[in-house]
């Protein structure tokens, strides 16, 4: 083994072919990270640059190995040498004449071809003496050129050895003989190719053995039994799996497929593409087809030698006998190769697909006008459906409202709604899970119908007319009529499938959106009724999975009659109308046939129905393919310049989150930016304000291009690959770090999040974990840095993600830094800290910052330039002290004030070291640190708790699957008496198929009356008959067995027959009873098998859900939400439709193989001896497989999860990924994900073709030891039985393999059960309700809380998080919580609803113990509103009211008290909900806005509504929301709706609207008027705001008595969080709790609790802590910077209590 760079010079011509150097790589993935335009560029230079590819295509723990042939050079030379000895007996042949004058040209030939082949064998000597690399395909000429020769000579010398010559003539012809057969033996056994092959070993895994394997282990896969054998004697894990082929790996694949020049639909550029791969896989077919029959045309052959000895010498026959063997096992070999083809296919097929869906999901457009249902078309059911769920959700919980009347809104053309809808989340999973392996899938079997079918279909009908004359025709027309049939049942199951899909879709995606938003869903203990909404969705996928049940029943009546049918009318035409007798070796080869002619007709309509499927999935990711992408690679470019300068901004830009093609009236109007006109400052603070909803984070998503451009320019860096950019001289790039305003955290450690694939320097590293103080929250972390976020960084607080995110921007070298609001998360001195440290400090020196922020105070004094925003539009931009000075701030420019700065430190940006070790900064100050850090960075530290990293890899159960899984299903099916019909049903249906045949050996026997002369030669076995061809031996029986000319019978045991002595009427009639009979028996069968599989989906589903649901929290913080959903997905997808089919199928064999083996006993006894050792040929060959492939199988189920959660992680960060520039890395990285499922994939198929042709050669010697014992027992048993005997016999074979295939198959299918089980055993929480103790519906009256000496834990083996709380709030008292990060805020807050169950201690509200009631009675007494919005996909009203128990009234009034919609207004609700739009006129339109807007603070336009018809409520939170309305799929905008408020707006002179585009003609509407706006998946066509607000009314609309608010206003301006307060103190009868950040959110509040370690460090009236000299609270006030507002407020708030008291 060699390192790789000292390898490369050998190896660079051979690694092509094995796809090292492939001509390329993905444009933007390569198999190791190489880019197709270097490699094209390498290529084109020589053996250099075919070096570096090398070099740049492997990691650095990978090893390139030369491996060579064992005894390479002494192989050929045994070639040579046999060669030169048949030289030799060529040449004594020729010259001494001993074939005779008639075959001298013969002999001349053999000289020449043996001289040919010798010079061959001596160039291949030369070669490999002079240590070149071989000639591969010179060493397959040769070999292919002895096997040939040794068929002929084996030919020959069974024709010297039957038929002796002269002496020199039968030594010679044995000579020849078995130096072939050596030189075949050598071919066979030495290395393919006898070549080196290129070894690349990454890390640990070793390398395939495939491509070292000799030609015989490739044909008989024994290059496998390595793995196999490992797997027998140990459990296998994902590390001892062999690696794929390199030219197998993803990143070729794709390389490969990507230069393919694409043509056409997707379907047929798949096929061109793999048109070389189709082809061996059906020479393959075409072998395994034509093979397929030679055992029934043997059978024919043997029966007729029973019927009559004399027919044909006992030679010949004991040749039948071996010829039955030899083409079981070339068939066997044939058709594993032609499945191992397929699987070959299949992996590089899917690695395609996923991909190219992954690459598409990453160019997806961040906002549109929709999502939509792929298969919205094909289901008219869905209205239907949705009313059908609302309408039960009604009847379930309560009121009924009068449904309104339908709207008259503007429509928007199909084509339109087309082209700006984008599919949902839950979509694009499926069709990464599910759609994707179904086209994979076809690709394996796709052989079966080309040409596999009609070269049966050929062979069968030739095979049949020369045998039965013309009356096989009759059956021929039969398959004919039934034909259309088929063709129906295969677009009726297309239709069906079509209709599983979308019922799946639906179910995913609501289940999927349950999961993100779990949280919410258990504080509202909503878990009943959101699982019968999920449940609903189940149903209908249950109907649709019924429907396909039902027509699979019917097609496998028709599949199993039409056997019959043909049969019985052949044999009736054959009997009846001929008058021709129906003799047993007539009569069981025709029913052979039929048989092998009823695995095409089966094949044709199953793949036809299969391949219609897989159609299906190709059009639907082909139609998500072809979906709009993003236009950000256009407006952007790498390096923006204006008039020759660096420019950061926009030129009269307008842009909108819909489509350019947006209607001007569209109902629901997408949020635009109008008109922008702005130039941020280079190397500068730039500040983005205004109030909720007027589009700062839509601004900060237009400079990244993710909006659509409408007109103007925008001008920021773009398009770009991070980690192939160029430093400049201080060490930046010029490219943008992100950080958005939800975070978005990867599941992977803190220090991988914030580093996100930069180089590791220490010292940077430190000294950003100090700026975005993470420094103490590492300390807190028991494994510190290397703890692991989970998925969506669950572990973590919400300020805790938002400062990792910050770290990971600030650790970038990226030149320009986008913040969107990222002091929102954090407590008021960290948010200082932060500002100070981070915004303002050295690290981020030289570095342009555009900081989004409510915080005006704080912010706004210390930037260079400002911009506030308001509808959309820019009110005011400038300097600091000019913006302040017009009042465009309204009440926060007060606030930043010099003299209202009392206790705050002054801030330069840039000019503190405080915190730095080593002055480490950009730029002027410290340029080269920045150079170390992503120049000479150094390596990362060694991670030592690797145990930790890897905490949430998914675990693998080991061993056989447990019995209680088995059960499990078992049960689920039906209870014990249900089995009992199960297998009366199987043994019924093998009684009645085996007697359709004995009655075929009863009829056949009634011809046979023996006559004396023929029972002597049949007891005497020896024969006087001449063959006609006895002077070619070698080629006689060939010519006999195919039919290609057939002597006359000699029937002398067989007398006279005529057709009138046999009743042919009587025989039809019975067998037409025994057939009907068999498929009634198959009907019943079928029938209660699949209503049992249905019960199971159903039961297991439900259970799957409730418990799930009924989890505790911990679960979901500790499992990421890919494993979950890979449970609801595919796990319940094979529950669905593998398992029943499969475990049946093995009881259907295990049945099949006892009937045959007592058959076959019976009629010849000994055949128990061969039995005997064939089962412990079986049990052994089964032992070796089960392990392995059950392991196998396991490890390919745990390797999709992964997949799942990055794609799931992909969706929700698009548009971070995006602004980093990192998409080709995360398309690496999914490219490895993907050759890590292909791993066990691709080994699990191998064990199977393993398994296979092992089973298939045991097979043949079944049908061998048969006919071994018929030809010995020749003059005691009649050919009826014979017959009989020798066609189960062959029907044997298939039987066995199916039943190990099947039995392993069904371990395998199990493996998902047990994956299923695994959620069925999570801890759950406790009861819902507990009757005894069940509380009053009327509480809680009064609202009051006491802890009393509480105490809680995460997990038993962590410290407490709470440590003994004891306090009162008192009936409605206004509470604030606050504390330092870590302290324990939002802890406090899951005890409150039992999500932390107390370790000491109790909780009481209104003097009830919350622990010992029921988590639903408690929770629905209950109101939060979470730290992290949660919204549900539907509109306005099912976000607030999801199950319709309020009136619109009720409604507005919870939208008014939160100012979502303007307080004042006094619509009723029927005018409010209705639709809402403005389009104004252009001359309403305001001009560009001056640097300076002198705007009046509150200077509000009243918007108009326009009365029309309100649209259809719905009740259904996860209904389908009207096309053309919804925004987004990704939560990346920040407002896409206008805010209460809008400016007035002067009228624009008529030069301002030249370069507007007409169709950004108009004002932004509010949405939150009409009800049925709809809100898009978690809510991401809104803003983080609006988001908060929402939730803060659906918790205002239940007019809590208990209300509890965890950082409910942190992204919302101060203005607005002012009102909201306002509101909330004048709420009466509620008491309210508050965790909270800003201080002056909680300031004038009854009461504060101050937290620090989980422990009570003050409780008290504000303005009593205030005044408390070293009071934690006191010291979070003075260094918030706005210590003297908050004394005034707090002091404001005491005078007020105490004249309320009076």
């Amino acid at each position: 083994m060699l390192p790789k760079r000292a390898a490369q010079h050998y190896v660079h011509k051979e690694a092509k072919e094995y796809g090292l150097i492939n001509g390329g790589v993905p444009p933007l993935a390569g198999e190791h990270g190489q880019d197709v335009d270097d490699s094209i560029e390498y290529l084109s230079g020589g053996v250099e640059d075919a070096e570096a590819i090398l070099e740049q295509a492997t990691p650095a723990d990978t090893w390139i190995e030369v491996n060579r042939p064992k005894a390479g050079i002494v192989i050929i030379v045994m070639e040579v040498l046999c060669l030169l000895g048949q030289f030799c007996i060529a040449l004594v042949t020729y010259f001494a004449n001993v074939w005779g004058q008639r075959w001298k040209t013969a002999a001349v030939s053999s000289v020449f071809v043996w001289g040919y082949i010798l010079i061959l064998g001596l160039l291949r000597l030369s070669i490999a003496a002079r240590a070149k690399p071989p000639l591969g395909r010179l060493w397959y000429h040769t070999a292919a050129l002895y096997w040939i020769l040794w068929f002929i000579s084996t030919a020959l010398f069974r024709s010297k050895i039957v038929h002796p010559g002269p002496g020199i003539s039968q030594r010679l012809s044995i000579g020849t003989f078995v130096l072939n057969t050596i030189l075949a033996l050598i071919a066979l056994i030495s290395r393919k190719g006898n070549r080196n092959v290129i070894l690349v070993r990454e890390g640990e895994i070793e390398p395939s053995r495939e491509t070292r394997a000799s030609v015989l282990s490739i044909l008989t896969f024994g290059w496998l039994d390595p793995l196999i054998l490992s797997g027998w004697r140990k459990p296998l894990e994902i590390e001892r799996v062999w690696n794929v082929l390199p030219k197998e790996k993803a990143g070729a694949v794709l390389s490969n497929y990507r230069l393919f020049k694409k043509t056409g639909m997707l379907t047929i550029h798949l096929l061109k593409f793999f048109a070389a791969d189709l082809l061996f896989q059906q020479i393959w077919s075409i072998i395994a087809a034509l093979f397929i029959f030679v055992p029934t045309l043997l059978l024919k052959a043997i029966l007729e030698y029973v019927e009559d000895p004399s027919s044909i010498p006992a030679s010949t026959a004991w040749l039948y006998v071996v010829m039955l063997l030899g083409s079981g096992l070339v068939q066997g070999v044939a058709d594993g190769q032609a499945l191992w083809r397929g699987r070959k296919i299949c992996i590089k097929l899917r690695s395609i697909m996923v991909g190219e869906i992954y690459a598409k999901t990453l160019r997806r457009k961040a906002a549109s006008s929709g999502d939509t249902d792929m298969n919205a078309s094909d289901e008219q059911g869905t209205g239907k459906d949705s009313k059908t769920i609302r309408s039960s959700l009604k009847r379930l919980f309560g009121k009924r409202k009068e449904p309104q009347p339908e709207s008259d809104a503007n429509s928007i053309s199909k084509k339109q709604i087309d082209a700006e809808t984008q599919v949902n989340s839950g979509t694009i999973i499926n069709l990464m899970s599910v759609d994707s392996f179904k086209v994979a899938e076809i690709s394996a079997y796709l052989h079966f119908l080309i040409p596999s079918v009609p070269v049966q279909l050929v062979t069968a009908i030739y095979l049949l007319f020369r045998i039965l004359g013309w009356s096989a025709f009759a059956g021929v027309l039969v398959m004919i009529a039934i034909f259309p049939l088929n063709i129906y049942f295969s677009k009726q199951f297309s239709n069906a499938h079509r209709r599983i899909m979308a019922a799946t879709d639906g179910r995913i995606h609501a289940t999927n959106e349950v999961l993100q938003n779990v949280r919410i869903i258990k504080y509202f203990a909503w878990e009943e009724r959101f699982s019968q909404n999920i449940s609903e969705k189940r149903h209908v996928e249950l109907q649709a999975l019924k429907f396909r049940f039902i027509l699979y029943t019917a097609a496998s009546v028709v599949w199993f009659g039409v056997p019959m049918i043909i049969t019985g009318f052949s044999f009736c035409l054959y009997t009846v109308v001929e008058k021709r007798p129906l003799y047993p070796s007539i009569a069981f080869t025709a029913l052979s046939l039929f048989t092998l002619l009823r695995y095409p007709l089966d094949r044709l309509a199953d793949m036809m129905a299969r391949i219609l499927e897989s159609k299906v999935s190709v059009d639907r990711v082909e139609k998500f393919l072809l979906e709009d992408e993003t236009s950000k690679y256009d407006q952007l470019s790498p390096k923006p310049e204006v008039d020759g300068r660096d420019f950061i901004g926009m030129k009269k830009a307008s842009f909108t989150w819909g489509s350019k093609n947006e209607p001007p009236k569209a109902d629901n109007p997408a949020f635009r930016l109008i008109n922008v006109d702005v130039e941020f400052r280079i190397g500068g603070l730039n500040v983005i304000a205004g109030p909720t909803g007027s589009g700062k984070t839509s601004l900060l998503m237009a400079l990244l291009g993710e909006m659509t451009l409408l007109s103007g320019s925008v001008y920021l860096p773009g398009g770009y690959d991070r980690l192939r950019l160029r430093s400049r001289e201080d060490g930046l790039t010029e490219s943008v770090a992100y950080c958005a305003q939800q975070a978005w955290l990867v599941n992977d450690t803190i220090r991988q999040n914030i580093t996100f694939a930069s180089p590791y320097d220490e010292r940077r590293y430190q000294n950003v974990l100090e700026a975005c103080a993470l420094k103490r929250d590492l300390e807190v972390f028991e494994n510190g840095d290397e703890t692991l976020v989970g998925e969506k960084g669950i572990i973590v607080s919400g300020g805790q993600k938002q400062r990792i995110s910050l770290a990971r921007a600030l650790y970038s070298n990226a030149r320009h830094i986008l913040l969107d609001d990222c002091l929102s998360a954090v407590d008021s001195h960290t948010a200082q800290h932060i500002f100070e440290h981070c915004i303002l400090g050295p690290l981020i020196h030289n570095r342009t910052c555009i900081l989004v922020t409510h915080n005006i105070a704080l912010c706004v004094p210390q930037a260079q330039h400002v911009v506030v925003l308001n509808n959309g539009k820019i009110k005011a931009q400038g300097k600091p002290e000019e913006v302040l000075a017009s009042g465009a701030l309204g009440e926060e420019a007060q606030r930043s004030r010099p003299e209202s700065k009392a206790g705050s430190k002054t801030h330069t940006r840039g000019g503190s070291t405080t915190m730095l070790t080593g002055s480490e900064t950009n730029g002027e100050v410290d340029g080269k640190s920045n150079v170390a850090a992503n120049g000479e960075a150094s390596k990362p530290n060694k991670i030592q708790d690797t145990k930790n990293a890897n905490a949430r890899t998914e675990e693998t159960a080991t061993g056989a699957v447990n019995l209680r899984v088995i059960m499990l299903y078992l049960t689920s099916m039906g209870p014990w008496y249900f089995w009992i019909f199960v297998l009366l049903g199987f043994a019924m249906e093998n009684v009645a198929n085996v007697s359709t045949n004995v009655w075929v050996r009863q009829w056949a026997n009634s011809y046979q009356t023996s006559s004396a002369e023929g029972m002597d030669r049949m007891s005497t076995g020896t024969s006087s008959h001449q063959d006609p061809y006895a002077g070619y031996v070698w080629f006689a029986p060939i010519n006999r067995l195919f039919l290609l000319q057939v002597p006359e019978m000699t029937l002398s045991s067989f007398g006279p027959v005529s057709n009138k002595s046999v009743e042919n009427g009587y025989f039809l009639g019975v067998y037409a009873c025994l057939g009907i009979l068999y498929v009634a028996i198959c009907l019943f069968r079928l029938g209660i098998t699949f209503r049992g599989a249905l019960k199971a989906s159903r039961k297991i589903h439900q259970l799957l859900l409730h418990n799930v649901l009924r989890a505790k929290f911990k679960f979901f913080d500790t499992t990421p939400l890919g494993q979950i959903t890979n449970r609801f997905s595919k796990d319940l997808q094979s529950i669905d439709q593998d398992i029943a089919p499969c475990a049946l199928g093995v009881l259907q064999c295990c049945f099949s193989i006892v009937s045959i083996v007592l058959l076959i006993s019976i009629i010849t006894p000994s055949f128990l001896v061969a039995a005997a050792f064939l089962t412990v040929l079986y049990v052994g060959i089964g032992t070796f497989y089960l392990q392995s492939s059950r392991d196998l199988k396991r490890l390919e189920s745990a390797q999709r999860s992964p997949l799942y959660q990055q794609f799931g992680e992909t969706l929700s960060g698009v548009t971070t990924i995006r602004a980093y520039g990192d998409e080709r890395r995360f398309i690496e990285d999914n490219a490895r994900r993907v050759d890590a499922h292909n791993r066990p994939f691709i080994f699990l198929w191998a064990a199977n073709r393993w398994l296979a042709l092992r089973v298939d050669w045991a097979g043949a010697l079944v049908s061998f030891f048969a006919a071994i014992f018929i030809i010995i027992n020749v003059g005691s048993i009649d050919a009826g039985a014979a017959g009989l005997s020798l066609t189960y016999a062959l029907g044997f074979n298939e039987n066995i393999l199916w039943l190990v295939r099947l039995y392993a198959e069904n371990e395998q299918n199990m493996a998902h059960v047990e994956r299923v089980k695994q959620l069925l055993d999570v801890e759950q929480e406790a009861p819902a309700q507990i009757p005894e103790t069940k509380p009053t519906a009327s509480w809680p009256s009064k609202g009051a809380v006491e802890f009393v000496d509480y105490s809680t834990r995460y997990r038993p083996d962590l410290d407490p998080v709470l440590r003994n709380l004891s306090f009162r709030i008192e009936a409605e008292e206004k509470v604030g919580i606050v504390g330092r990060t870590g302290a324990g805020k939002s802890s406090l807050a899951l005890a409150v609803f039992r999500g932390l169950e107390a370790d000491a201690g109790r909780i009481f509200i209104d003097n009830v113990d919350i622990g010992s009631i029921g988590l639903q009675d408690l929770r629905e007494k209950l109101t939060i509103v979470p730290q992290d919005p949660t919204l549900f996909t539907g509109t306005i009203r099912s976000n607030l009211d999801p199950f319709g128990l309020f009136t619109d009234e009720e409604i507005f009034t919870s939208l008014r008290q939160v100012h979502l919609i303007d307080p004042k207004s006094t619509q009723n609700s029927a005018q409010s909900s209705s639709a809402a739009t403005l389009v104004p006129s252009p001359a309403n339109l305001s001009p560009p806005p001056e640097p300076i807007a002198k705007t009046p603070t509150q200077d509000f336009a009243t918007i108009a509504v326009e009365d029309v018809e309100a649209p259809p409520e719905t009740a259904d939170i996860a209904a389908p929301v009207p096309l053309g309305a919804r925004r987004s799929s990704f939560p990346v905008p920040d407002e896409l709706a206008p805010p209460v408020d809008n400016a007035t707006t002067s009228s624009a002179p008529s030069d301002s609207l030249a370069h507007m585009a007409s169709n950004s003609a108009r004002e932004n509407t509010n949405v939150f008027l009409n009800l049925s706006s709809p809100v898009a998946e978690s809510g991401s066509n809104l803003s983080q705001g609006q988001r908060q607000l929402l939730c803060l009314a659906r918790a205002l609309l239940k007019n809590p008595r208990m209300l509890l608010m965890d950082e409910a206003t942190a992204s919302i301006d101060y203005a607005t969080d002012a009102k909201i307060q306002e509101t909330l103190r004048a709420v009466k009868g509620s008491t309210v709790i508050t965790i909270a950040h800003r201080l002056q959110t909680i300031v004038d509040y009854d009461k504060v609790l101050v937290l620090e370690k989980g422990e009570l460090a003050e409780f008290g009236p504000p303005w009593e802590l205030i005044g408390k000299e070293g009071g934690l609270f006191r010291g979070m006030c003075e260094t918030s910077g706005d210590f003297e507002v908050l004394k005034e407020m707090a002091s404001k708030a005491e005078r007020k209590g105490k004249l309320v008291d009076i």
